[in-house]
């Protein structure tokens, strides 16, 4: 739907999260003439960027009366896409060369993302709206606006009425642990990625990982420095699957998924393989979890399906006063921030208009519909994968705003493929350097690089 020449309301927004997801959000909502309350339960933005060695007092985090932290970045963590193509589009993420403490590297460091977005939240002055150590406990909606109830560190609740919410608080702190058979009696040690730091601990240990995506590789590949042998377990390899990868210290294997563990220790693959094991580590992903919302059960989650949203977006019941930035799992997550809060911040002032109730709904069910023809399980409904950039233009048209760069899809899609076929050294070795030209062409004829101050792009 184009955008309309209605005239423009000022809302009051409430932000929950100052993430980049957050810090991105209330940017654009302030762009578009709303007022902003960025409620953040840290000290700091950054969000899942932000490390602590700290972990859980449960190391699966299933214990509901746990101590939480919430971070789950790991010590070695550098990105997984290049920074060209993971920074805003008016704010490139461009390598910091005038100051020795940043990581110029072209896949750098986690510390290096959040001095990004310190950065970005200096230079739009985001900061003066965030109320830090401020975590919200309850958000309901009431008569036609939205109660959000906060509670700061040692202080009493306190209730405030807003126009709209908008949800940027992450997924990445709740945990989905695999189901194994027989794992109740196994007296080896377990883990989430969520509360993994450094390899440590795992020394002269054998250790199975389950999961070999992202984080899975990552960790596996950080813990094989140390231990005696490391074992990956693939839902996606097939059932005969069996291979020693190449790594320097010789000692990691790739196998199917397990089968069932013993109490001797052993753990039984469905390739027939049998590890003794000392400790399992589940990089198995997060459940999406908004324990805070109170909708009447409007707002359901079902096998880690978000029950209903238009575009992964919008609840048709309850928009446009309540919004989510950011659940669909895709490469350029900043951008995909970007478009779809100028979209929430558009439909909030009544630039854009959303489709009815019903129409909002039918759009959902034929997703669904599209979903089940395929054979793919409710848990993939935010999964985009390979028509991320379709989406996101879907959005960028509804709003008015740039189609996603064909260069930045491209380097997603290259460097996923390295990603697969050269796991070792995908980060820094790489064959598109056509499109980084292409990337800082771009950024040079918008006059970015200059503005932010960074150093021009050394080839």
């Amino acid at each position: 739907m184009e955008p309309t020449s209605n005239p423009i309301y000022s809302q009051h927004v409430a932000v929950i999260g100052a993430g980049a997801a957050g810090l991105i959000t209330a940017r654009e909502l302030l762009r578009e003439g709303h007022t902003v309350v960025v409620f953040e339960r840290e000290k700091e933005v950054g969000g899942l960027w932000i490390y602590s060695p700290k972990t859980e007092s449960d190391p699966l985090s299933l214990d509901p009366n746990r101590s939480i932290v919430h971070s789950s970045v790991y010590d070695s963590l550098r990105t997984n896409i290049p920074r060209e193509s993971m920074g805003v589009r008016d704010f490139p993420f461009l390598p910091r060369f005038d100051d020795e403490s940043r990581d110029p590297r072209r896949y750098p460091n986690h510390r290096e993302v959040l001095a990004y977005l310190q950065d970005f939240a200096r230079e739009f002055k985001i900061e003066e709206m965030i109320r830090f150590e401020t975590e919200v406990v309850r958000v309901e909606p009431v008569d036609g606006k939205w109660s959000v109830q906060s509670k700061k560190s040692g202080d009493s609740s306190n209730d405030e009425i807003f126009d709209a919410v908008v949800v940027c608080s992450g997924h990445y702190t709740e945990p989905n642990v695999a189901h194994i058979p027989g794992i109740k009696s196994w007296p080896g040690k377990q883990i989430h990625s969520h509360n993994y730091r450094v390899p440590g601990p795992y020394e002269n240990e054998v250790v199975v990982v389950i999961g070999n995506f992202a984080s899975g590789a990552d960790i596996s590949r950080d813990i094989a420095q140390v231990a005696k042998e490391v074992h990956i377990a693939s839902r996606a390899s097939e059932s005969d699957t069996y291979k020693k990868l190449p790594v320097p210290h010789n000692n990691l294997w790739i196998h199917s998924e397990i089968d069932t563990a013993h109490e001797d220790g052993s753990i039984v693959f469905k390739n027939g393989k049998v590890v003794y094991a000392d400790s399992i580590v589940y990089c198995t992903g997060y459940k999406y979890h908004f324990p805070f919302l109170e909708t009447n059960g409007y707002i359901s989650i079902d096998e880690n399906r978000i029950e209903h949203l238009y575009k992964h977006v919008f609840p048709p019941a309850l928009a446009p006063g309540l919004s989510f930035i950011g659940l669909p799992a895709m490469g350029i997550q900043f951008v995909m921030f970007e478009i779809q809060s100028k979209w929430v911040a558009a439909v909030l002032s009544g630039r854009v208009k959303l489709p009815s109730q019903d129409k909002m709904i039918e759009d959902i069910n034929s997703w669904y519909a599209s979903l089940h023809a395929l054979g793919l399980p409710k848990r993939y409904t935010h999964k985009l994968g390979k028509i991320q950039s379709e989406y996101l233009n879907w959005i960028a048209e509804e709003c008015g705003c740039p189609l996603v760069e064909h260069w930045r899809n491209q380097q997603i899609v290259r460097g996923y493929e390295r990603l697969v076929s050269q796991p070792e050294t995908y980060r820094d070795e790489w064959d598109d350097n056509d499109l980084m030209e292409e990337a800082y062409e771009e950024f040079g004829r918008n006059k970015l690089i200059s503005k932010n101050g960074f150093s021009s792009f050394q080839g």
